[in-house]
Formats: structure tokens, C-alpha cells, sequence
């Protein structure tokens, strides 16, 4: 059987638990989720391998191994959300949450400077924020399953945009050229994906910037 090369386009099914209690706390399983009542997006997932669309430590796992199967990979805190730091445990003072209007309490997860933080304690005027990723210092075990190889070059453009922009755009694909079409002023911005377009399918990058359309009232 085939086995996984650099640059291969794959759809997969994956779990990650935290090990000490097999907790779920991520997955793109609908049914895994639902039963969980996690509050995630679960869609089917296909990334390019070796290309770091998904933790690196599974992109790097994944070379090698054969599709239609299913694996169990075991990560240290190291390979997986690292280790807890100190650094990252805040004391800020009450007023700053005053401002916004927040009333602070613990477990409370709030957004600072694009950064996620919980809030540990509070106490007087004083509240303590962790913005350590909550899976930080923790043995994670993914199961993976690799359920198919992904052939059509209209399928792995889609993933591409999705991974790089994080949306749809309309494109054609014809004599190695990938035409995009996009609002105006996005030519550039786009343009910083030439390399990787011509790296992996390679495929010439041409944007066609199109109106706006208007939205109805």
C-alpha cells in the first residue's frame, strides 16, 4: 500500500484526549462531539502533509503511514501545547476589567490582547489571569485515522485557501495556472502565497479582482 510522501493532500478523522483522564478535548468527529456536547465545528479535514496545517508533531507522524487506517500517537507536553509557564500567569489589577465592564470571577476565559486568558482567582482589587493554552503541561494522545489520499487538484486548492486564508474564493484551474477571483486591493496579500502554490501543486498564481457585491438592505 501507498505510503504518505511530503506534499500528499489527505482527508482525516482525528480525537485528541488528555491522558490522565481521556478526556476529549478536541475533534472533527460529529458524532464524538455531539455526544460530548463540545461546543466545536466538526467538518471533514484534509491538510497537505508537511506542510504545518495541523500540530506539527502529528504533520511529522503522518509521513509514512498508509491510508485507510487508523493510529494512536501519544505526545509529551513538549510535542503537543508545551510546557506551563510561569511567565504567562498575570496579576492585573480590577480596574482593567472594570473598564469594559466585565465583572471578573474564576473560570471565566476572556480575550487580552489576542490573547486567551483564565481567570484563576480574585481577589480585592487583584485578579489572576493563566494564559497558559489550557492543554499546556499536559501527556495528550491523538487517534488518528487517515481515511482517504485526495487526487482532485480542485479539492486540494480548497483546502490550500482554506488553510492560508481561512475561506472560500472562487478559482479556475487551467493549464497549470490557479486564476482567484477576490475583492479589490487583495492582490497582494494573495501574492504572498505564490511560492507555496508553485511548491506544492505547482500551479501559477493569477488574481482576477472583481466588485464587491452589494448587499441588499
Amino acid at each position: 500500500m501507498e505510503k504518505l510522501a511530503k506534499n500528499d493532500f489527505v482527508e482525516i478523522e482525528y480525537t485528541g484526549k488528555i491522558k490522565e483522564n481521556n478526556s476529549i478535548f478536541d475533534t472533527n468527529i460529529p458524532e464524538e462531539a455531539k455526544k460530548l456536547e463540545l461546543d466545536i465545528k466538526t467538518r471533514p479535514y484534509t491538510i497537505c502533509v508537511g506542510q504545518n496545517m495541523i500540530l506539527k508533531a502529528i504533520d511529522e507522524f503522518l509521513l509514512g503511514k498508509e491510508t485507510s487506517k487508523q493510529y494512536t500517537l501519544n505526545l509529551p507536553p513538549e510535542k503537543a501545547f508545551g510546557l506551563r509557564d510561569r511567565k504567562l500567569i498575570k496579576i492585573m489589577p480590577i480596574s482593567v476589567f472594570a473598564k469594559q465592564n466585565i465583572n471578573p470571577h474564576q473560570g471565566m476565559v476572556f480575550s487580552f490582547d489576542n490573547l486567551l486568558g483564565k481567570i484563576s482567582s480574585v481577589s480585592g482589587g487583584r485578579v489572576i489571569v493563566d494564559f497558559n493554552n489550557p492543554i499546556a503541561g499536559k501527556d495528550v494522545v491523538y487517534e488518528i485515522r487517515i481515511k482517504r489520499k485526495v487526487i482532485d487538484e480542485k479539492e486540494k486548492v480548497k483546502s490550500l485557501l482554506s488553510a492560508f486564508l481561512g475561506r472560500e474564493l472562487e478559482f479556475d484551474i487551467e493549464n497549470q495556472k490557479l486564476k482567484i477571483k477576490a475583492e479589490k486591493g487583495s492582490t497582494k496579500f494573495l501574492n504572498l502565497f505564490k511560492e507555496k502554490f508553485k511548491e506544492i501543486l505547482n500551479l501559477e498564481l493569477f488574481v482576477e479582482e472583481i466588485e464587491e457585491k452589494k448587499r441588499r438592505a
